[in-house]
């Protein structure tokens, strides 16, 4: 064992802020740290608050980092500061790995280690301070943690003590969350940082790039991010550490930096823990450090005076109407930006090289989106229910969960037997919350062991938790066998996590008495924290995998699948993949093409071995914002009777009626989702279900499915014009959304009578219309006064009013000689007709609202213009006086 390294420790700025820190403890039991990058916020702290150094009593401390690599990372440094190994006074637990002992005082976990623990041992008994690391990041199972911790003072352990530590954080939010109501809410301790100057270089590509689109960006954008970093190599001294958004972001540049004076590693959250080590200890050589976003905080890489960042992040995204929730390429934050840009800084002067404009950066997000208001809340949800709080109303949250996240995640919920319709966490759902897993995948795993196996099932989930490298291929089946034979570092990966799943997956399964593939679920007392300090695990059965309504389509119970039953890697991988993706089952419709229950189209690339597949189990897909299709990332071979039982909750039977192809489709219908299996034509569908079909029909065709004559239409006019005018009792028969909502006011008898589109058609749009009419208060009889179809002009003439113009007058439209005489513009309701004055021809010759000022000004234009073409007819110098006429010269003076 090696001497405490007093020097190191003595040299971490954070020491300053470390009375405050104490004393706002003791005094409130809750603070907010504020401290930058690299002053010791996430090893010095720890150790003080543990009684490790400083002479302070001894305590046992938590702390809680989002990503395994930071765990890992801070507790060796700690470990190192103590001159000792970890697993000693300093230890860590992270998923899959503890290296821990009975000695251990401070245990640096992931904040999903630490919400699993919470929800067995709601008293954390022997924790006396939990410190909750880089709590800017907004990780849900962060923001989660912080609320049941807050829970658990409140009711349980007022003398927890709390940390919420950040290198640049919502400091006033945090300290309201942590004050839980009291007054100022909890303390804020700052810590100043020693940070070098670090400039800016903007670097934006020569050339436009296309944006990020779901996972995909673009490779001219990694093509440009490389080049900045050769260009960083040679204009500046020391490591560079570039940030990009994924693991086959950080492959692909690195395959571009061949050939560079510098050792190029790449760090992640899957990165083997010697690459990890590697990146973290200091070099005789220099280096390219590729990294994701887990080298913005918590990380000190040593060497590093050069930050090259593309700019780009991910972030978890989600359709909730289909399923398809997938990382996100976006534009990385300013706030990430800065994080970023303060790595170049930490040990001496630095340089940022920003891959894109500073015209272009005020533009981005000042903050990431807090992964609650935008992510897939099944997980969640399940632990808010196993807490006893389903709504999530009653607990201490940075920010609620959006209500419509949080239906479809308890839609999920139920599916799976996890929680009752209420919300109620059931003893499977339980169970479920203990494995670590998504409530999908959980199920899949419980499910799965009784008809596949506990090995098979749990190796399956390990891939569908974890998607394979897309060298694996579509296949599901077959990128599982790739990884039982693979040596590479996903295989690896994924021998540990299928390990665990066998394991973990033990106790919760329970018994294999048969239960329906997704039961009613019976409901669990709830056990909120401030009801329970400690729980036990409940054991839930294994469904049947039977029919269960999930019959033929005659009603015909399916084959059983009894445990062990299936056989064979396509039929394993098909069930599995199912059992976690029930709304993802699909049917072929032509050779690559599907439909999924969910009712998305889906496509399979060219050379799939899973084209000519007749059903599939999608297990992973993505859909662009303008494809109607999704494209399938990975599947398996399903068989018709797998898919009935894996989504035996989607089975539905019954008569549809509905609009289709332009005419009413009557069908019986046995449906999995939005899949037809089988169907037969209803020879006497219910009258009141083709009624709303056929409203389906005119909501969809519109109004011109009816019979409308030329009278018909001018009445709609007519009446639309004194709606406008007079309002009141007049009907607004503008909009046909309007008119179908007073259906039964004027389409009735007829519409009930109605069968199909033909009989539509036979429907007098004009009579119904009349129905519409004010006739109770006598105002109907008043239609041809107030709104004439039709208005007599001195000429004897009766001409039509054009009522047509939605906002304008009422149109006139009249040969100018039948006007003579007339010396006021005719009205109808007090409104002025538009007289449109035609020539003899027919044609426009002038358009007034004021015959008396035409009469005596423009006329003369107008006669002056039209005498030499039409010698025939009068032209009066006075029209005033003037006989009106239909006629010519010759035929006046018979």
């Amino acid at each position: 064992m090696t001497a405490i390294r007093q020097a190191e420790l003595d040299a971490l700025p954070v020491r300053e802020a470390l009375p405050g820190l104490v004393s706002a403890l003791d005094g409130h039991g809750a603070a907010v740290l504020c401290a930058p990058p690299g002053t010791g916020k996430t090893t010095l702290v720890p150790l003080v608050l543990a009684g490790l150094v400083g002479g302070g009593p001894r305590r046992r401390v938590v702390v809680a980092e989002p990503r395994r690599i930071a765990a890992r990372a801070a507790a060796r440094r700690m470990a190192w500061l103590l001159g000792e190994q970890v697993g000693g006074s300093v230890g860590f637990t992270v998923r899959g790995e503890r290296v821990a002992g009975p000695g251990t005082v401070v245990e640096v976990v992931t904040t999903g280690v630490l919400l699993q623990r919470l929800q067995r041992d709601q008293e954390l008994a022997g924790v006396d301070v939990v410190i909750l690391d880089e709590c800017h990041e907004r990780h849900l199972d962060a923001d989660t943690v912080a609320a049941f911790l807050l829970d658990v003072r409140e009711t349980l352990r007022p003398e927890l003590r709390l940390v919420a530590a950040s290198a640049t954080t919502d400091a006033a939010g945090w300290a309201r969350v942590l004050g839980h109501g009291r007054p100022g809410g909890a303390p804020v301790v700052t810590a100043a940082g020693v940070s070098y100057p670090v400039e800016t270089v903007w670097a934006p590509p020569a050339r436009p790039v296309r944006p990020p689109h779901g996972m995909r960006v673009d490779p001219a954008q990694l093509t440009h991010v490389a080049s900045v970093v050769r260009r960083a190599l040679a204009e500046r001294s020391g490591d560079v550490l570039c940030f990009l958004p994924g693991v086959g972001e950080l492959a692909r540049v690195a395959g571009q930096l061949g050939g560079v004076d510098a050792e190029v590693l790449q760090i992640h959250g899957r990165a083997p823990a010697a690459v990890q080590d590697a990146a973290l200890a200091p070099s005789a050589h220099r280096r390219v450090i590729l990294a994701t976003a887990v080298a913005e905080s918590s990380l000190t890489v040593p060497g590093v005076r050069v930050v090259v960042d593309s700019g780009l992040a991910r972030e978890p995204r989600v359709d909730h109407a289909r399923g398809l929730g997938a990382l996100a390429t976006v534009r990385a934050s300013r706030a990430a930006g800065r994080q970023r840009a303060g790595r170049a800084g930490r040990e001496a002067p630095g340089a940022v090289y920003r891959c894109w404009s500073q015209a272009e950066d005020g533009r981005l997000p000042a903050f990431p989106s807090p992964e609650i208001r935008i992510a897939d809340l099944a997980q969640f949800a399940l632990q808010a229910a196993c807490w006893g709080d389903p709504d999530a109303a009653g607990l201490a949250l940075p920010d609620p969960p959006p209500a419509g996240a949080m239906a479809a995640a308890r839609e999920v919920l139920v599916a799976v037997g996890a929680v009752t319709p209420d919300g109620r966490a059931t003893p499977r759902g339980v169970g479920m919350s203990r494995l670590g897993l998504h409530p999908r995948l959980a199920r899949a795993l419980l499910d799965g062991a009784a008809a596949v196996g506990p090995r098979r099932a749990a190796e399956l989930v390990a891939l569908l938790s974890e998607e394979p490298p897309r060298e694996y291929g579509d296949d599901l089946a077959a990128a599982w066998r790739r990884a039982r034979a693979g040596g590479d570092a996903y295989a690896t990966r994924w021998r540990a996590e299928a390990t665990r799943l066998r394991r973990s997956g033990a106790t919760p399964a329970g018994p294999s008495t048969p239960t329906p593939t997704l039961p009613e679920p019976e409901a669990a007392a709830p056990l909120p924290g401030r009801e329970a300090a400690s729980r036990r695990a409940v054991g839930a059965p294994a469904p049947d995998l039977r029919a269960s309504g999930a019959g033929g389509a005659d009603g015909s119970a399916a084959p059983a699948t009894a445990a062990g039953a299936v056989s064979g890697d396509d039929a394993a991988a098909g069930l599995v993949a199912a059992l976690a993706f029930p709304e993802r089952v699909a049917k072929a419709k032509g050779e690559g093409a599907f439909l999924m229950a969910s009712g998305t189209a889906a496509e399979l690339g060219d050379g799939s071995r899973l084209r000519s597949a007749p059903w599939l189990a999608v297990a992973v897909a993505d859909r662009g914002p303008h494809s109607a299709s999704a494209r399938v990332r990975l599947g398996a071979v399903l068989d018709e009777d797998t898919a009935r039982a894996a989504a035996a909750h989607l089975l539905a039977s019954g008569d549809e009626v509905r609009w289709e192809d332009g005419d009413v489709a009557a069908r019986a219908m046995h449906r999995l989702g939005a899949i037809a299996l089988a169907v037969r034509p209803l020879k006497n569908p219910d009258p009141a279900l083709v009624r709303a079909a056929l409203l389906e029909g005119l909501r969809s065709d519109g109004l011109g499915l009816l019979r409308w004559t030329p009278d018909a239409r001018a009445l709609r006019a007519r009446l639309g014009f004194l709606h406008r005018t007079l309002g009141g009792a007049w009907p607004d028969v503008a909009d046909d959304g309007g008119l179908l909502a007073r259906a039964d006011d004027w389409l009735e008898p007829e519409l009930s009578r109605a069968r199909r589109r033909a009989d539509l058609a036979r429907i007098d749009a004009g009579q119904a219309l009349n129905r519409l009419l004010p006739w109770a208060t006598g105002e109907a009889a008043r239609l041809d006064e107030l709104a004439p179809e039709r208005i007599e002009v001195p000429s004897g003439s009766r001409i039509r009013v054009d009522y047509s113009a939605e906002h304008g007058q009422p149109v006139l439209a009249v040969k100018l000689q039948e006007l003579f005489g007339l010396a006021e513009t005719p009205r109808v309701a007090g409104v002025p007709v538009l007289v449109h004055l035609l020539s003899p021809a027919g044609r426009p010759a002038a358009v007034t609202a004021d015959l008396a000022s035409f009469w005596q000004g423009g006329y003369l234009a107008v006669r002056a213009e039209l005498r030499g073409r039409y010698p025939k007819h009068p032209w009066p110098q006075d029209p005033a006086t003037a006989e009106p006429t239909r006629h010519t010269n010759a035929r006046l003076r018979r």
